[in-house]
Protein backbone atom coordinates (compact mmCIF):
# COMPACT_ATOMS: atom_id res chain seq x y z
CA UNK A 1 0.00 0.00 0.00
CA UNK A 2 1.12 3.52 -0.55
CA UNK A 3 2.38 6.14 2.00
CA UNK A 4 0.10 8.83 2.82
CA UNK A 5 0.16 11.69 5.40
CA UNK A 6 -2.87 9.89 7.37
CA UNK A 7 -2.07 8.75 11.19
CA UNK A 8 -1.14 5.12 11.41
CA UNK A 9 -3.58 2.81 12.53
CA UNK A 10 -2.52 2.16 15.77
CA UNK A 11 -3.35 5.75 16.95
CA UNK A 12 -6.89 4.87 15.80
CA UNK A 13 -6.82 1.72 18.54
CA UNK A 14 -8.52 2.56 21.87
CA UNK A 15 -8.38 -0.24 24.64
CA UNK A 16 -9.92 0.23 27.50
CA UNK A 17 -8.82 -1.36 31.26
CA UNK A 18 -10.09 -4.48 30.42
CA UNK A 19 -9.03 -4.71 27.19
CA UNK A 20 -11.90 -4.24 24.72
CA UNK A 21 -11.73 -1.75 21.85
CA UNK A 22 -13.90 0.70 21.69
CA UNK A 23 -17.49 1.00 20.43
CA UNK A 24 -18.80 3.32 17.86
CA UNK A 25 -22.38 3.26 17.34
CA UNK A 26 -24.37 5.44 14.94
CA UNK A 27 -26.62 5.96 11.37
CA UNK A 28 -25.71 6.53 7.94
CA UNK A 29 -26.75 10.03 8.29
CA UNK A 30 -27.69 12.94 10.65
CA UNK A 31 -29.95 15.42 8.38
CA UNK A 32 -33.33 14.14 8.93
CA UNK A 33 -35.93 16.19 10.29
CA UNK A 34 -38.22 13.94 10.45
CA UNK A 35 -36.54 12.55 13.59
CA UNK A 36 -38.28 15.61 15.16
CA UNK A 37 -39.26 15.73 18.25
CA UNK A 38 -38.33 11.99 19.04
CA UNK A 39 -34.33 12.48 18.64
CA UNK A 40 -33.79 16.50 17.86
CA UNK A 41 -36.02 18.54 19.92
CA UNK A 42 -39.12 20.09 18.12
CA UNK A 43 -37.29 23.44 17.42
CA UNK A 44 -33.59 22.71 17.00
CA UNK A 45 -32.30 24.52 13.74
CA UNK A 46 -31.04 22.01 10.84
CA UNK A 47 -27.63 23.64 11.05
CA UNK A 48 -27.11 22.42 14.31
CA UNK A 49 -28.37 18.79 14.06
CA UNK A 50 -24.76 17.31 13.75
CA UNK A 51 -23.57 19.10 17.16
CA UNK A 52 -26.85 17.67 19.10
CA UNK A 53 -26.38 13.99 16.91
CA UNK A 54 -22.70 13.94 18.62
CA UNK A 55 -23.47 14.64 21.64
CA UNK A 56 -26.08 11.55 21.88
CA UNK A 57 -23.83 8.95 18.93
CA UNK A 58 -19.80 8.70 18.87
CA UNK A 59 -20.02 8.00 15.27
CA UNK A 60 -21.54 8.31 11.89
CA UNK A 61 -21.44 7.26 7.74
CA UNK A 62 -21.31 9.67 5.64
CA UNK A 63 -22.65 8.81 2.03
CA UNK A 64 -22.26 12.00 0.76
CA UNK A 65 -18.43 10.98 -0.65
CA UNK A 66 -20.08 8.21 -2.64
CA UNK A 67 -21.09 10.95 -5.31
CA UNK A 68 -18.60 13.99 -4.10
CA UNK A 69 -15.87 14.60 -2.71
CA UNK A 70 -15.69 16.42 0.27
CA UNK A 71 -14.04 19.96 0.53
CA UNK A 72 -11.70 21.01 3.42
CA UNK A 73 -13.99 23.70 4.66
CA UNK A 74 -17.21 21.44 4.79
CA UNK A 75 -14.96 18.85 6.44
CA UNK A 76 -13.69 21.47 9.05
CA UNK A 77 -17.05 22.60 9.78
CA UNK A 78 -18.27 19.56 10.85
CA UNK A 79 -15.18 19.01 13.12
CA UNK A 80 -16.43 22.31 15.00
CA UNK A 81 -19.58 20.77 15.83
CA UNK A 82 -18.28 17.09 17.28
CA UNK A 83 -15.61 16.60 20.03
CA UNK A 84 -12.94 14.73 20.20
CA UNK A 85 -13.75 10.89 20.75
CA UNK A 86 -15.85 11.36 17.06
CA UNK A 87 -15.53 9.26 14.32
CA UNK A 88 -16.84 9.82 10.79
CA UNK A 89 -16.88 6.62 8.45
CA UNK A 90 -17.09 7.41 4.82
CA UNK A 91 -18.70 5.32 1.81
CA UNK A 92 -16.41 5.37 -1.01
CA UNK A 93 -16.87 7.21 -4.19
CA UNK A 94 -18.97 5.29 -6.35
CA UNK A 95 -15.80 5.92 -9.31
CA UNK A 96 -14.16 3.84 -7.64
CA UNK A 97 -16.73 0.98 -6.63
CA UNK A 98 -19.25 0.89 -8.89
CA UNK A 99 -18.34 2.61 -12.36
CA UNK A 100 -14.52 1.59 -12.47
CA UNK A 101 -15.21 -1.73 -10.55
CA UNK A 102 -11.71 -1.54 -8.85
CA UNK A 103 -10.06 -1.14 -11.98
CA UNK A 104 -7.55 1.09 -12.92
CA UNK A 105 -8.48 3.68 -9.81
CA UNK A 106 -5.06 3.96 -8.00
CA UNK A 107 -4.43 7.49 -9.26
CA UNK A 108 -8.30 8.53 -7.94
CA UNK A 109 -8.26 6.22 -4.61
CA UNK A 110 -5.16 7.96 -3.64
CA UNK A 111 -7.15 11.50 -4.64
CA UNK A 112 -9.97 10.12 -2.24
CA UNK A 113 -7.97 9.26 0.74
CA UNK A 114 -5.95 12.90 0.34
CA UNK A 115 -9.47 14.87 0.29
CA UNK A 116 -10.36 13.08 4.10
CA UNK A 117 -6.81 14.08 5.59
CA UNK A 118 -8.21 16.93 7.44
CA UNK A 119 -10.29 14.50 9.44
CA UNK A 120 -6.94 12.28 10.10
CA UNK A 121 -4.76 14.96 10.80
CA UNK A 122 -7.38 15.13 13.88
CA UNK A 123 -7.73 11.69 14.61
CA UNK A 124 -11.63 11.73 13.71
CA UNK A 125 -11.38 9.84 10.40
CA UNK A 126 -13.20 6.42 11.09
CA UNK A 127 -13.38 3.22 8.49
CA UNK A 128 -14.24 4.18 4.56
CA UNK A 129 -16.54 1.91 3.42
CA UNK A 130 -15.90 0.18 -0.19
CA UNK A 131 -19.37 -0.79 -0.85
CA UNK A 132 -19.23 -3.20 -4.32
CA UNK A 133 -23.18 -3.74 -6.02
CA UNK A 134 -24.97 -6.43 -6.35
CA UNK A 135 -23.78 -7.34 -9.75
CA UNK A 136 -20.24 -7.50 -8.93
CA UNK A 137 -18.79 -11.34 -8.89
CA UNK A 138 -15.82 -12.41 -6.75
CA UNK A 139 -12.69 -11.78 -8.37
CA UNK A 140 -9.63 -12.13 -5.50
CA UNK A 141 -7.32 -11.33 -7.79
CA UNK A 142 -8.62 -7.65 -8.45
CA UNK A 143 -9.00 -7.10 -4.90
CA UNK A 144 -5.65 -8.38 -3.99
CA UNK A 145 -4.54 -5.72 -6.93
CA UNK A 146 -6.74 -2.96 -5.35
CA UNK A 147 -5.80 -2.98 -2.02
CA UNK A 148 -2.09 -2.20 -2.83
CA UNK A 149 -3.41 1.59 -4.13
CA UNK A 150 -4.93 2.00 -0.88
CA UNK A 151 -2.77 4.44 1.54
CA UNK A 152 -1.40 2.88 4.48
CA UNK A 153 -2.82 3.48 7.90
CA UNK A 154 -6.55 3.90 6.66
CA UNK A 155 -9.14 1.86 7.95
CA UNK A 156 -11.28 -0.02 5.38
CA UNK A 157 -13.93 -2.14 4.82
CA UNK A 158 -15.72 -3.68 2.34
CA UNK A 159 -19.16 -4.65 1.69
CA UNK A 160 -20.11 -7.13 -0.55
CA UNK A 161 -23.91 -8.01 -2.14
CA UNK A 162 -23.06 -11.00 -4.01
CA UNK A 163 -22.66 -14.22 -2.44
CA UNK A 164 -19.49 -15.34 -4.50
CA UNK A 165 -17.33 -13.33 -2.25
CA UNK A 166 -18.32 -15.26 0.88
CA UNK A 167 -15.16 -17.54 0.00
CA UNK A 168 -12.17 -18.26 1.70
CA UNK A 169 -10.22 -16.80 -1.24
CA UNK A 170 -11.38 -13.43 -0.74
CA UNK A 171 -10.95 -13.43 3.35
CA UNK A 172 -7.17 -14.46 2.63
CA UNK A 173 -6.60 -11.30 0.59
CA UNK A 174 -8.51 -9.16 2.90
CA UNK A 175 -6.98 -10.44 6.49
CA UNK A 176 -3.03 -9.95 4.46
CA UNK A 177 -4.44 -6.23 4.59
CA UNK A 178 -5.51 -6.07 7.09
CA UNK A 179 -9.03 -5.07 5.58
CA UNK A 180 -12.53 -5.87 7.74
CA UNK A 181 -15.48 -7.93 5.79
CA UNK A 182 -18.71 -5.21 6.60
CA UNK A 183 -20.79 -7.87 8.58
CA UNK A 184 -24.20 -6.74 6.68
CA UNK A 185 -27.69 -7.71 7.27
CA UNK A 186 -30.60 -6.74 5.57
CA UNK A 187 -33.86 -8.20 4.37
CA UNK A 188 -32.44 -9.25 1.51
CA UNK A 189 -28.67 -10.97 2.44
CA UNK A 190 -26.67 -11.46 5.72
CA UNK A 191 -22.77 -11.36 5.48
CA UNK A 192 -21.48 -14.74 7.37
CA UNK A 193 -19.89 -13.85 10.39
CA UNK A 194 -16.21 -13.35 9.47
CA UNK A 195 -13.38 -11.30 10.75
CA UNK A 196 -10.81 -10.39 8.60
CA UNK A 197 -9.46 -7.72 10.26
CA UNK A 198 -8.05 -6.07 13.89
CA UNK A 199 -11.32 -4.33 13.83
CA UNK A 200 -15.08 -4.79 13.04
CA UNK A 201 -17.49 -2.90 10.51
CA UNK A 202 -21.73 -3.45 10.96
CA UNK A 203 -24.28 -2.46 8.74
CA UNK A 204 -27.53 -3.28 10.25
CA UNK A 205 -30.28 -2.73 7.46
CA UNK A 206 -33.35 -4.19 8.64
CA UNK A 207 -36.41 -2.53 8.64
CA UNK A 208 -37.41 -3.86 12.33
CA UNK A 209 -35.16 -4.60 15.27
CA UNK A 210 -37.12 -6.05 18.00
CA UNK A 211 -36.12 -6.19 22.21
CA UNK A 212 -35.17 -9.55 21.19
CA UNK A 213 -33.36 -8.61 18.50
CA UNK A 214 -31.54 -5.86 19.75
CA UNK A 215 -30.01 -8.01 22.61
CA UNK A 216 -28.72 -10.01 20.08
CA UNK A 217 -26.73 -7.16 18.54
CA UNK A 218 -25.86 -6.67 21.86
CA UNK A 219 -24.09 -10.13 21.97
CA UNK A 220 -22.68 -9.58 19.22
CA UNK A 221 -20.67 -6.59 19.54
CA UNK A 222 -19.61 -7.78 22.84
CA UNK A 223 -18.06 -10.64 21.48
CA UNK A 224 -16.08 -8.24 18.55
CA UNK A 225 -15.05 -5.75 21.00
CA UNK A 226 -12.97 -8.68 22.66
CA UNK A 227 -10.69 -7.99 19.94
CA UNK A 228 -10.79 -4.62 18.73
CA UNK A 229 -13.14 -1.45 17.60
CA UNK A 230 -16.47 -2.04 16.88
CA UNK A 231 -18.48 0.55 14.05
CA UNK A 232 -22.13 -0.63 13.95
CA UNK A 233 -24.52 1.83 11.74
CA UNK A 234 -28.12 1.33 11.76
CA UNK A 235 -30.38 2.05 9.07
CA UNK A 236 -31.46 5.78 9.05
CA UNK A 237 -34.67 5.95 7.15
CA UNK A 238 -37.24 9.04 8.06
CA UNK A 239 -38.38 7.59 11.60
CA UNK A 240 -35.28 8.09 14.37
CA UNK A 241 -35.57 4.36 15.81
CA UNK A 242 -32.29 3.50 14.04
CA UNK A 243 -30.54 6.44 16.15
CA UNK A 244 -32.73 5.73 19.22
CA UNK A 245 -31.16 2.29 19.00
CA UNK A 246 -27.56 3.25 18.42
CA UNK A 247 -27.55 5.36 21.37
CA UNK A 248 -29.42 2.21 23.71
CA UNK A 249 -26.49 0.38 22.44
CA UNK A 250 -23.87 2.72 23.27
CA UNK A 251 -25.44 2.95 26.66
CA UNK A 252 -25.74 -0.68 27.35
CA UNK A 253 -22.24 -1.26 26.19
CA UNK A 254 -20.55 1.05 28.95
CA UNK A 255 -22.47 -0.55 31.86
Amino acid sequence: MHDAALPSCTSWLWIGEAGLGQVYAGTSGWAYATWKPDFYPAKLASAKFLGHYASRLNTVEVNYTFRRFPTEKLLRGWLEQVPEDFKFAFKANQRITHIKRLKDVAEFTADFATALQPLGAENRLGPVLFQLPPYSKCDAGLLREFLTCVPRGLKSAFEFRHPSWFCDEAYDVMREANVALCLAESEKLETPDVQTADFAYLRLRKEDYSAQAQAAVKARVAKLAASGDVFVYFKHEDTPEGALHAEKLMKEMRG
